[in-house]
């Protein structure tokens, strides 16, 4: 069987000099993640349309500061990755300048999902890390690492007005299963747990909903 190409140690350590790197980044993405939540529990017209502009400088920042930048240094596997996040984060910067989609919460199953992924993202996932020992430079942060990153992602589209087109979850989807079951089985990073689930229950949901007829969650478009 072939060896995974770093350790665990190795792993914190790269997180540790990319925190400190960027830092108050984290601060400015948690305001950004924040915002956008807000917008969607307002219904805000121009609530979408910010929403995924937040989404689109999440997954083009993880491209270029985390993957390229950073991961690289020890997995070359990362160049692939953040092809697939850069192309995530124009998709999303595509729906932004078009500004025809809107984020609502709505009491049911997709908006209660996706608000509680969302903040999951936000709250959860870093408490996680931090109760394992992993706080602070340690940490996975919100918005600038791929796993809250993709949690929030979830959220949001659950929280999308009319049927998510599936376009937009599959680099997701891909993300939660590959990386989440690597973090959890070759690092031990339980928290990561988290991703793999969201990544599965999200699509599913998402599936689900484009099934649904068009009356559930119209389109205000």
């Amino acid at each position: 069987m072939r060896s995974f190409p770093f350790t665990a140690d190795v792993y914190f350590s790269l997180f540790e000099t990319y925190n400190s790197t960027i830092w108050p980044a984290q601060v400015v993405a948690y305001g950004l993640g924040i915002l956008a939540v807000l917008l969607a529990l307002r219904s805000s017209p121009a609530g979408g349309r910010i929403a995924f502009a937040v989404l689109s400088v999440f997954w083009l920042w993880n491209a270029i500061a985390y993957h390229l930048m950073h991961f690289f240094q020890i997995n070359f596997a990362a160049l692939g990755f953040a092809a697939l996040f850069a192309l995530q984060g124009t998709l999303f910067a595509a729906i932004a300048i078009r500004g025809r989609r809107s984020v609502r919460f709505r009491p049911g199953v997709l908006g209660w999902t996706g608000l509680v992924f969302c903040l999951f993202a936000l709250v959860a996932y870093p408490l996680l890390g931090w109760l394992a020992g992993r706080g602070g430079p340690l940490a996975a942060a919100f918005g600038v690492a791929p796993a809250p990153t993709v949690i929030f992602t979830f959220g949001m589209l659950l929280l999308l007005e009319g049927r998510a087109p599936l376009t937009l979850a599959v680099v997701p989807l891909l993300w939660s299963l590959a990386a989440g079951s690597a973090a959890v089985l070759r690092l031990g990073i339980a928290e990561d747990l988290s991703v793999l689930l969201a990544g599965v229950v999200g699509f599913a949901l998402l599936v689900w909903k484009r099934r649904q007829p068009s009356v559930i969650g119209a389109t205000t478009s």
